[in-house]
This record gives C-alpha cells, structure tokens and sequence, in this order.
C-alpha cells in the first residue's frame, strides 16, 4: 500500500505565481528553471521549543540528510556518477560559465537535483539535455574528471541515448515492467521471476501477520541464482545507513518520553538487521508513540517508484506537532468510527472495530530522501494492513507546507483562466482553503484507515495498479464526506454550501488542469494524476445521463459546469463502493479495467488546448522546497547550547553542500 498524499499538494503548485511572494519579510518564492519553481517553508514555532527539542530536531534532521544518496541510486544505477560529474564541471573554474552549452548543462544539473536521478520527478519520462555529447565529453577531459574511459561512456549512454533507460517506472500494460523502467531495484530478472521469488516467500510466511515482502532489498540474478541484496548496515547502502544511526543515537537521549526512545532502538535494531518482522515491530511501536510533540519518519516508505509496487524507496521528516490546528484533526479521529460506519461501501467490507487512528497537523522542520524537494502535504503511515487493522495509524497534514503554498499562490490568473464563472470562483475563494485542509485530513486520517482486507487477500494482489486505487479509495472517502452535514455538525466547514469549492478543483483538475504536467502525446502515468482522471472522468461519464456534469465551450474555451452537486456527491459514494470492492476483494482485472479505461488515455485536442492556455500564464506547473539551515551553536567544551535555523542558503548552494557534507 502507498500512503502518501500529493492530490492537494498538486493543486495548490500549480498554481503559484512566477513573482515573489512575501509575507511578514519572509520570502516564500525562490528560483525558477524548466517546469519548477522553487519555495521556502517557515518552521513556525522553532524559537518557542526547549533547548533539549531543539537538540532532538538538531540530531534527527542530520540523520535525515545522510540518507540522500541512497535515494538517488535506487532512482537509477548511473544517478550519482552522473551527479558528481556535472557538479564537478558546474564548479570548476576552467569551464565557460557563459556559453549555452554551460547554461543548459546548468538547468540539468539542477533537474537532477530536484527529482533525485535523470528522470522526471512526476512523469518519470527522462529529461532531454540541451547541451551536446561532444560538449559534455570535452569539459570532462577539461576538468580532469576522476572517471573511467568505460564509465564516462556508460554515463553519456544513460543521459544521451533516447531509447536508453527512456523511463523510471514504467506502468504500461502488456511489457514486462521490470526490463521497461530504469530504477535500480532489480538486477538481472525479469518481472516473472520477481514475481515468482515473492509468491514463494508470501506463501512460506505468516497469513495472518505477512511482511511486507522485499521493500528493503535489491532482488538480484547472478550466476542463475535469485537473492536479496539487503539495505542494512553491513549490507547495501550501509555505509550511509550507519552515520543515519549513528545520527539516531546521538538524538535518542533528546526523546521525549521512554516509549520514544524504544522506537528509536527498535528502528536501529531493524536497520542493523534489516529484518522485517523487526520493522513491523518498530511500526507498532511508532504508531502508539502518540504523546511527544515531536515526531520523525526515517527509512524505507512508499512504494511508488517501484513498477510492482514492492521495494520501498528512503525517505524522511522530522516534524513537530501544531498544536492548535490539531483540534481539527482530533475531531476527525475522535468520529473515526462514526464515518466508518456510515460509509456507502458493503458492510463486508468495513472495519468492525476502527483502532488507533490518530491525527495531527505538523510543521515540518526538515525534508529529506523522496519527500525532497518535491513533497507531500499529508502522510498516513504505516502501509502495513494487518498492522493498521489491529494497531491503527498516524495521518499527518503537514501546515507549514500547505501555509507556503498558500502565501505564494495568489493573484496568478488560474481561476480566472479555468474557472466557469465568478459563482465557482467565488466559492474557491471564498472556502477553498478550508476545504483544501479538510479534504487532506479527511483523506489522510480517514480515508486511508478505512475498510479492510478480506481474510486471505494479498494486499500486493493489485499489483501496479495498486497505488492508484488506494489513493482513489481515500480521496473519495474525502470527497463523499465533505457535503456531509456531519462536518458542520461538528465546526469543521462553515456551512452546507462550503464543499462545492473543492468539488469544482476536483472536477477541474482531473478533467482539465492537471493535464498542464503532462507533455503532447503523452499519457497519464503517475499514480496520483491517474486517481484524479479516473475519479472525475468515471464521474463525467456515469452522470451523463442526469447532466450531472458537462464540459462546456464558452467564448472558444473548454470549462467544466457542474450542474447537480447532491448527484455528483452519489457518484463519488457509488464508485467509492466500486473501489472498495476491488480493493477488499484483491480483484486485479477490476483494477485495470477502471484505471486503463478513465485513468490513463488522453483526449489530445483538449491537452493542447490546456496547454496553450496555461502557457500564456506563465505559471511553472511543478514546485519543491529548500530547507532551511540548521546550525548548532556550541560552547568550549564542544556541548550545544543553541541551534539556530536560517533561511537564507540558496537552491544550487544547499545541493552542492549536501553532496559535500552527506557523501563519502
């Protein structure tokens, strides 16, 4: 299962403006380049934390920052040669630094930096260098480039080549997925073999507590045996394993409370092992770990950038609790098990009994690994299903970052350019910040803790469409809820009329906007964008009938009119319960049909027509974030008396030293 939500992150990035936006001196707007743009989040509260938190954040964002360049090599075998060699020529002062070749190897270079490898962060399409081979190839003979003749060759391949390496997770049907995309997860076997070598372990396991099989190894085929090559200290990756515990160590003396400090031994026994029964337990663990105001996610995650949903890429946040906007959330877990009960989907398929969900709004205080620089804005977390069935979850809507995008996204021109009239836009205006907020906690909290496996499915039964249908299931559970008198009831919509704001963005942004990430002739792969397409186009087809929703032509251009809210709401309830199903039931051809059929093909004249509208915006689709700069202040015996936070480093300035401090 993939728990991790960027349906309202999405969103809100498209719609920030190119100009800077700065609010009480704070500057949330950086530095644009290709299809992103830059931005800054504030760590509210910092100041306000004890010396033993600050400590205890200090540590445990170290910890975080070690773990860089393991994501980049599971992104892809040649991600940090190809690294180091552009930065050696980025920095080296016998280069041109005023030549387009330069310019352009500049605006690669920071791609990379960005989706952490050659491929694009979202479409995971390979980026298209504008500089030459012949140019590349000089500047590395000019700076004396510590590389192999063999090497370099191999790296020109992957970054020149079209047909080489052409796509990080490839999710098409009919290949074998494996040998079709470029992450570094198998070596050496096919997706029959992998598949085969995991259906032996599931089988030999534990039905009613199964791990989660292979999300922390390399499956590799060498000398016609298959095995794992685990992530672990001793193991692969362990040298950058061993300074994040050495990290961990160093913070668990800062832990807020005895329990958290046995989550951090459990997770270290866990990465000294790499045992997976272990990891389960270092979940529960964490799940309980509910009373310390901070709180922190390091390891092996979400599942996405693997085509058969199984090896776990690194990530992590640390993060403190905001304290006055978790009301909200707490209103939501406190009701857990009312929604539950009233959720359109067949009783088989409800929980009985809804344990140990617990939510909370946080602000992030670091960002490291596949939630850098591109991030969510909620987590529920851990993806194990028979560990949230029986010990719960933590959803997480992370305020700082959704305050960022905020600040910086208005005035651009979105709404007037896609919006039908000034009633929706008024609405958006009016309630889609609330709304936004609610739909992601609803999401997270509720959404991803809701219903259940029946008794002997595999929760890996979906297979590469498993990620779409999850996040389809609990956006949806977000999207029926959200009219629901229930939620006024208990103060956390303003009133009945509020919800329509985010139904419209829903409704646009997965028949139309959304379409602005995607490039001419392409389709839609990633997970998340394919639960938008499938959620609204099912809904546009299925209402129809009723005229529930129409797409309108007016003065030349294409809207969306919704025309029946309470109608469309049933729609969300019917296909929640359809989704539901395949997910209970593990049926893998209902699955396909629902994503092939609504999720991935793309209506070429309406994509361009996006397209052209949105460039004359000016607007880049895509945004990520810079950290901010821990520094810890010391006395003369080396004891840290202060940490400070600054927000000044630069983009280029903050990866350059990540790759210095952080490698070896």
């Amino acid at each position: 299962m993939n728990i991790k939500n960027y349906i309202m992150a999405s969103l809100l990035s498209m719609g920030v403006a190119n100009g800077v936006a700065q609010t009480d001196n704070f500057k949330y707007t950086d530095e644009r380049f290709a299809d992103l743009q830059m931005l800054r989040y504030k760590v509210h509260g910092f100041e306000d934390l004890t010396l033993r938190q600050k400590i205890f954040i200090y540590h445990l964002q170290e910890a975080a920052l070690w773990g860089r360049n393991i994501l980049f090599d599971q992104n892809g075998l040649y991600n940090l040669k190809i690294r180091e060699v552009l930065e050696t020529i980025y920095t080296s002062s016998k280069v041109d630094k005023n030549t387009d070749d330069f310019k352009d190897m500049e605006t690669y270079l920071k791609r990379v930096w960005f989706s952490n490898g050659i491929h694009h962060h979202y479409g995971c399409e390979k980026f298209v260098p504008g500089f030459s081979e012949k140019w590349f190839r000089e500047q590395v003979k000019n700076c004396k480039v510590n590389i192999k003749s063999a090497e370099l060759d191999e790296i020109c391949k992957a970054i020149f080549k079209d047909d080489y390496l052409t796509k990080r997770v490839n999710l098409a049907e009919g290949v074998d997925l494996i040998k079709t995309s470029a992450c570094n997860y198998y070596q050496g076997v096919t997706q029959e073999e992998a598949e085969e070598f995991y259906a032996k372990q599931k089988a030999e396991g534990n039905p009613l507590h199964p791990v989660m099989y292979g999300m922390n190894s390399t499956l590799v085929k060498k000398n016609g045996k298959i095995y794992e090559d685990k992530w672990k200290i001793g193991g692969k990756y362990g040298k950058y394993i061993d300074k994040i515990v050495e990290n961990l160590k160093l913070a668990r003396p800062y832990a807020e409370d005895e329990l958290q400090k046995q989550v951090i031994d459990k997770l270290i026994e866990y990465y000294t092992g790499g045992d997976l029964k272990t990891f389960d337990e270092y979940s529960i663990l964490w799940v309980k770990n509910t009373e310390p105001l901070i709180d922190f996610v390091n390891g092996f995650i979400e599942c996405y950038g693997d085509p058969l949903g199984l090896k776990c890429s690194w990530e992590s946040i640390v993060n403190f609790k905001d304290l006055e906007a978790t009301k909200r959330t707490e209103t939501l877990s406190a009701n857990a098990q009312w929604f539950e009960d009233h959720s359109p989907v067949d009783s088989r398929f409800k929980k009985e009994k809804v344990k140990g969900i617990t939510a909370k709004v946080i602000n992030a205080a670091i960002l490291a690994g596949d939630l850098y620089p591109s991030t969510a804005i909620g987590i529920n977390l851990p993806n194990s299903d028979w560990v949230r069935k029986e010990h719960g979850s933590k959803s997480v809507t992370i305020g700082n970052l959704t305050d960022a995008y905020n600040k910086a996204a208005k005035g651009n021109g979105m709404l007037d350019e896609f919006v039908y009239s000034s009633v929706e836009k008024d609405l958006i205006e009016k309630y889609g910040d609330v709304c936004d907020d609610l739909h992601t906690d609803l999401h997270e909290c509720l959404g991803h803790g809701s219903g259940k496996l029946l008794d002997g499915v595999d929760s890996d039964s979906l297979k590469a469409y498993g990620s779409t249908i999850e996040e389809a299931r609990a956006d949806l559970f977000a999207l029926y809820y959200l009219p629901d008198a229930k939620l006024v009831e208990l103060g956390l919509t303003p009133n009945a009329e509020a919800y329509k704001a985010s139904y419209y963005s829903q409704m646009m942004n997965g028949l139309m906007t959304q379409l602005v990430r995607i490039n001419i002739g392409n389709n839609i792969e990633e997970a998340h964008m394919r639960n938008r397409a499938l959620i609204a186009r099912w809904a546009l087809d299925h209402g129809k009938k009723d005229n529930v929703v129409e797409m309108v032509k007016k003065n030349g251009k294409t809207f969306v009119k919704i025309n029946d809210y309470v109608r469309l709401r049933n729609l969300f309830g019917e296909l929640l319960a359809e989704i539901q199903r395949i997910k209970s039931t593990g049926d893998y051809e209902g699955a396909k049909n629902l994503v092939e059929t609504y999720g991935v093909k793309i209506d070429p004249e309406l994509h361009k027509e996006v397209l052209d509208r949105y460039a004359k915006l000016n607007i880049a689709p895509y945004k990520g974030f810079i950290n901010p700069v821990y520094e810890a202040v010391c006395n003369d015996k080396g004891e840290i008396i202060d940490v400070k936070v600054t927000y000044t480093e630069g983009y280029a300035e903050q990866m350059l030293r990540y790759s210095k401090n952080y490698s070896f």
